[in-house]
């Protein structure tokens, strides 16, 4: 128990430093901006209880609103990360997987699975997130475009961090 709470500080610290430090001023052209915090949401165990999760998530974003002047954009896709989360996972995983597998993690489940666990609840949080952030629809293709763009950018460094931290899973 210890060393999962270790685990996922240290995953937190290092996503936020990350995020804030290296990549806050990384963007394409204005069009892409990466955002691979969330996956401290998304890696944590299923066995989190709800209330923990929400209590993480926004706590992670409102850390990430606070190093970005953004009141409270953050908090609520990250909120709505971890609220989507809970259905994604209790309709693709069965609940006797739980106690075999504690972590969504790329060795644990295996790449198509994870695959489709960071892609949609990346483009959920992005959806959300930039439609907040411009709230108006005289921009919606500008917006559109920053969707997916961040969406793909986001997901690509997900699945390499993903690839670099790999490990079989023993059975």
């Amino acid at each position: 128990m210890i060393r999962i709470l270790l685990i996922n500080l240290l995953r937190f610290i290092a996503l936020v430093f990350l995020q804030v430090f290296l990549l806050k001023n990384l963007s394409l052209y204005d069009l892409s901006t990466p955002y691979p915090y969330i996956l401290f949401i998304l890696l944590l165990p299923f066995q989190t209880p709800n209330i923990i999760l929400f209590i993480l998530a926004f706590g992670l974003g409102i850390t990430i609103d606070a190093f970005y002047d953004t009141p409270g954009l953050h908090a609520a896709s990250c909120v709505l990360l971890a609220f989507v989360r809970i259905f994604f996972i209790s309709i693709t995983v069965q609940k006797d997987g739980f106690d075999n597998e504690p972590d969504p993690t790329l060795g644990a489940m295996g790449f198509r699975w994870f695959f489709m666990y960071v892609l949609i609840l990346t483009l959920i949080h992005h959806f959300f997130l930039f439609n907040l952030e411009v709230f108006r629809l005289s921009e919606i293709q500008y917006t559109l475009l920053r969707f997916v763009l961040s969406s793909a950018f986001t997901v690509f460094l997900m699945l390499i961090s993903g690839l670099l931290f790999f490990r079989r899973k023993e059975r």
